[in-house]
């Protein structure tokens, strides 16, 4: 059994149907459970729930709080490597992608490391391209091995890698995973990824689950807004996080709300997302699964993240760069993943957490206690 099971009994599934059956005192309904079930979370995600969003808001709200506190928890992404094998058309790392490659040498990891930590963060996503060849595992557990020296926290968005592998960088540090499918629609991901490993759906659908028996404590998910109709991939998304809790008692599971950004391509997604609908998204998914943290990177413009401070994200991305060498290597940068929007500092991020009556948490965990 894995989660493409539930997928599965979707196969046929008439979401459109669905959305039209959904009523006003349905809506309202959902919001006096305590446990949503699947199709309270597909009535959340309606069109006509979208006419609720401050009634919604309040409880997704009182929620957070009670799970949460005020608080945000920061992180910054490293970029270590942007060699990559896959061609996927929305990416700017694609390998068909004329661009600077570049790979760090552990030595300017440790410079990365420093510049990071300097700043505060404690808490720190490792990323690279997916190729084995220019990454390979040895080079990976020397990565993690230095980066634990600076932080608290190590979590990896790497390619999908087998059980035992994902255990050797557990036992060398690593206690969270990000691994997003980007789309569940089985037609679109075959479109969107024209070669390379990840055009193995099955093997990257199954990856999280690997990590969480490979005993990670945090797995986050999540699926690029845009590539797919939106309201049943973040359905799906909400399900992958369901099965994940459900069945690892000892993993974190927590999503990302990735909405495409342009990146060194001509990709125009097809299914764009809102403002609006992208905050209905967050807020169905806090009512579903009230416990999981959710995560809102710098894709997101400044203005939006602080308001989505009140409204049930618990993690921000601060001080972020998504090119190889971007912290302590300024004047060297390689072309970014993705272009971010919300382009502040640190301490600017900080201060608009404050501002908002909320605590930004440097460090929240630490492997020695």
């Amino acid at each position: 059994m894995s989660f493409y099971n539930t997928l599965e009994q979707f196969d046929h599934f008439d979401f459109s149907s669905f959305f039209n059956s959904v009523s006003d005192d349905r809506v309202r309904d959902c919001l006096t459970k305590e446990y949503l079930n699947a199709y309270d979370f597909l009535t959340l995600l309606s069109p006509k729930a979208g006419n609720h969003l401050e009634m919604i808001a309040k409880v997704a709200q009182k929620k957070t709080i009670q799970y949460f506190g005020k608080t945000i928890q920061l992180f910054a992404p490293l970029y270590i490597s942007n060699y990559c094998t896959n061609k996927c058309i929305y990416c700017g790392f694609n390998h068909a992608n004329v661009i600077d490659r570049r790979k760090l040498t552990i030595e300017e990891i440790e410079k990365e490391a420093k510049a990071i930590s300097s700043r505060g963060i404690q808490h720190i996503l490792l990323l690279t391209g997916e190729s084995r060849q220019a990454t390979p595992m040895e080079y990976l557990l020397e990565a993690v091995k230095c980066l634990k020296h600076y932080f608290a926290s190590v979590s990896i968005e790497i390619f999908p890698l087998e059980c035992h592998e994902y255990v050797l960088l557990q036992q060398a540090g690593v206690d969270g995973l990000t691994l997003f499918q980007e789309v569940y629609d089985k037609v679109i991901y075959d479109k969107v990824h024209l070669a390379g490993k990840k055009k193995d759906y099955h093997y990257r659908l199954d990856a999280p689950e690997r990590g969480a028996m490979a005993g990670f404590r945090n797995v986050n998910i999540g699926a690029l807004l845009g590539l797919g109709e939106m309201r049943s991939e973040f359905f799906f998304t909400g399900l992958h996080a369901r099965y994940l809790d459900d069945k690892y008692l000892d993993t974190e599971v927590a999503v990302s709300l990735p909405r495409f950004n342009p990146a060194e391509c001509d990709f125009h997604p097809e299914f764009p997302v809102n403002d609006k609908t992208f905050v209905q998204f967050l807020l169905a998914f806090r009512l579903f699964f009230p416990r999981a943290g959710i995560t809102v990177s710098t894709r997101e413009n400044a203005y939006m993240r602080d308001h989505l401070i009140h409204l049930g994200a618990t993690r921000f991305s601060a001080g972020v760069s998504t090119s190889v060498g971007g912290y302590a290597q300024h004047q060297d940068q390689s072309t970014p993943q993705f272009e971010i929007t919300d382009g502040r500092s640190v301490e600017e991020v900080v201060s608009a957490i404050s501002s908002n009556g909320y605590q930004p948490v440097y460090k929240d965990w630490d492997r020695a206690i």
